[in-house]
């Protein structure tokens, strides 16, 4: 009982942190604005010693800093910082699906089938909570196929760090090529899919907040 605790009040500030950093990535918080601890805590529903914890890590990762006797602002972030979480997500997902491709079992195969048809018809249906979670389980089955849990692990920690600004998830028709690559064992096409997609996905991010005026707003008040 002691350890379950123990281990549920180390990741409250994992929570807090990733809270803060996915509203940070889709410019809910811009940078040079402070963030107020008060009100992620109460955000989040924890306290506010985990709260300063998890800005802390925040301050590791670069995203936000202290000042002096005043608390955490956000950090500047550019377009290549954007730019960059995605082809570090890219390069590990198409790197899982290459090593699924290799091993992919046929009962796997079978579920790829089962869920890309449940997509379809979530689609058609106009139901986006079951688009959305049938999206991300048809990249956990191929993500799992590969065999390498330690990499999807790494990937999972990449992940953590993009917002939902923007749905990343394959399309149905780029999940039905996917699929038939797997089934060919064809590594390499379904690598080039997978990256492919993820890399457009920073290009769809990058409008969406240059659309809500983020650097520019942030450019306006350096100049300031």
């Amino acid at each position: 009982m002691l350890d379950h605790t123990a281990s549920a009040l180390q990741q409250l500030p994992d929570e807090v942190a990733s809270y803060v950093r996915k509203m940070i990535l889709a410019g809910k918080v811009r940078p040079g604005e402070f963030v107020r601890i008060e009100r992620i805590a109460e955000a989040v529903g924890v306290s506010t010693t985990p709260v300063r914890e998890g800005l802390l890590k925040l301050c590791g990762e670069g995203l936000v800093k202290t000042v002096p006797r005043r608390g955490y602002v956000v950090a500047p972030f550019t377009r290549q910082d954007v730019r960059d979480l995605f082809w570090a997500h890219a390069l590990l997902a198409g790197e899982l699906a290459s090593r699924a491709a290799e091993i992919i079992a046929p009962t796997d195969l079978d579920e790829l089938v089962t869920i890309l048809q449940d997509h379809q018809k979530a689609i058609a249906h106009g139901d986006a909570g079951d688009v959305a979670a049938l999206g991300h389980a048809f990249h956990r089955r191929v993500n799992a196929a590969a065999g390498s849990p330690r990499l999807v692990r790494l990937l999972g920690s990449v992940t953590a760090n993009l917002p939902n600004l923007y749905d990343a998830q394959l399309s149905t028709t780029q999940e039905a090529r996917l699929l038939s690559a797997l089934r060919k064992r064809a590594g390499r096409l379904a690598k080039t899919l997978m990256e492919t997609h993820i890399l457009d996905g920073a290009d769809h991010m990058i409008a969406e907040l240059d659309r809500r005026g983020l650097w520019t707003d942030f450019a306006v008040a350096e100049a300031v």
